[in-house]
């Protein structure tokens, strides 16, 4: 996700007497040496002084899923193309330069992915397509990549590792042949021949898998338009790549479906008084949306805070008391908009044709890294944004099985920002481990324990 200056200004410090009272057990700790303990000492000593800049680490389902075998791990991750980098440097004045050089954030990405075993990643923002097939070819990996259309010169790229899968199918969009502007989204049906399960992330796995020949798998792929003011646009491109998805699904014979992306998109919208599961996550998990239900300015919920003010988007109270007067007019859309989010004029319901799930909300979590929906509350950071964009959906035949977490509010705010000496992008990876559910009853049983 791109910010752009929106001339808020800054909160002012509160006066003395209005400020919290400092916690007792606070004042006590400190009077008792607070933070000149040994241990942290010995602990400053081990990182140099600098500031923790957090771990991730796996959270599985508490659901006892162990009779699906077969089970691969997908990646979503806005690399943070380096162009976009150099041009809004702004968006990185809290954080030391080096951190933005391209050598060292592809090596601490391509570091902290490996780590996680992946089947599949699909980046966002690429710019560096050949730096990245370089790096990933050595751990057995191919990949394709489909650059924006216009004068952009990043694109999205999705790579498998060839001992897993062999690409049957593949096909990119290209939006602005739907008057969509120049975003690109991927496609590609993958045959799949997993002789075990991951077992590096599940050491309780149990015996070996038996390969299977026939099972096939369709990933998608997209970056969704940045523009807060166009949800249209946002619906649009959705529109056009669930249909896409849908069609092949069907001509596979109903083959398992996976959608990653950044989607420019919070989890939750302001909509005149009340917060409410934004559009573009309505439309992913419904078969119809009402557009004119939605504030076409407002779909995506891409309010700008400063990490320096201590917020984050939508999830965080001070929200409530956002000025949003300019939302309580009414929502009013054009028929050429109508035509771009709907795919017709004067049709005002998008149709779904596939149902999807969000994976993160199918693997509880815990109150520092997910809102009460149990979607990641950052899954972004810069100096004017923290908040959630990116996602991993996926269709019944598929259960999350675990997925890594994200970091904490408390470490995001710490840092001030991304990329860091330790994350290479201003996003974080979201990395999900599937299980091909075999049946339509297990899958309708799996989801209702949703």
């Amino acid at each position: 996700m791109r910010a752009m200056e929106d001339g808020t200004a800054p909160r002012e410090r509160p006066p003395a007497q209005h400020r919290p009272l400092l916690d007792h057990r606070k004042r006590k700790h400190q009077a008792e040496g607070g933070r000149s303990d040994p241990a942290h000492n010995a602990k400053r000593r081990r990182t140099g002084g600098r500031p923790d800049d957090g771990a991730r680490q796996w959270v599985f389902s508490p659901r006892d899923l162990s009779s699906f075998k077969e089970r691969f791990v997908i990646v979503s991750y806005n690399i943070l193309g380096v162009e976009n980098a150099l041009k809004h440097l702004d968006l990185y004045d809290s954080i030391p330069s080096e951190c933005l050089s391209w050598d060292l954030r592809k090596r601490r990405m391509h570091k902290e992915l490996r780590s996680y075993n992946p089947s599949i990643l699909c980046f966002q923002e690429v710019d560096k397509f050949d730096d990245l097939a370089d790096l990933f070819r050595e751990d057995g990996y191919t990949g394709i990549y489909k650059q924006r259309t216009g004068e952009a010169t990043d694109g999205c790229a999705i790579f498998w590792k060839e001992k897993e899968f062999t690409l049957l199918y593949q096909e990119d969009i290209e939006f602005q042949k739907f008057g969509l502007r120049n975003n690109v989204a991927q496609l590609c049906l993958l045959k799949v021949s997993l002789n075990q399960s991951n077992d590096q992330v599940d050491k309780d796995a149990g015996s070996e898998i038996e390969p299977v020949s026939c099972r096939t798998l369709l990933v998608g792929n997209i970056h969704v338009l940045f523009n807060p003011n166009r949800g249209d646009i946002k619906l649009g491109q959705m529109r056009v790549l669930l249909e896409r998805a849908n069609t092949l699904s069907k001509q596979y014979g109903n083959t398992p479906v996976v959608i990653s992306g950044d989607l420019n998109s919070t989890p939750k919208v302001l909509n005149i008084i009340i917060i409410t599961q934004s559009a573009i996550c309505q439309f992913l998990t419904s078969n119809e949306l009402d557009i004119l239900q939605y504030d076409r300015k407002n779909i995506s919920g891409q309010i700008e805070y400063p990490v320096r003010q201590m917020t984050y988007a939508i999830q965080h109270d001070r929200f409530r008391s956002f000025q949003y007067e300019t939302l309580q007019q009414k929502f009013r859309w054009s028929e050429e908009e109508v035509c771009l989010a709907s795919g017709r004029r004067g049709c005002t319901r998008l149709q779904n044709p596939l149902t999807l799930s969000s994976a993160y909300r199918g693997v509880p979590g815990n109150l520092h890294t997910r809102d009460e929906n149990g979607e990641p509350l950052a899954t972004s950071c810069h100096s004017k944004f923290m908040g959630t964009v990116d996602y991993i959906w996926h269709s019944s035949a598929l259960v999350p099985v675990g997925v890594v977490d994200t970091l904490t509010i408390k470490v995001l705010r710490r840092l001030r920002g991304l990329p860091s000496k330790k994350w290479g992008s201003d996003h974080l990876a979201l990395v999900c481990k599937f299980a091909f559910i075999d049946d339509e009853a297990n899958a309708a049983s799996t989801m209702d324990n949703h």
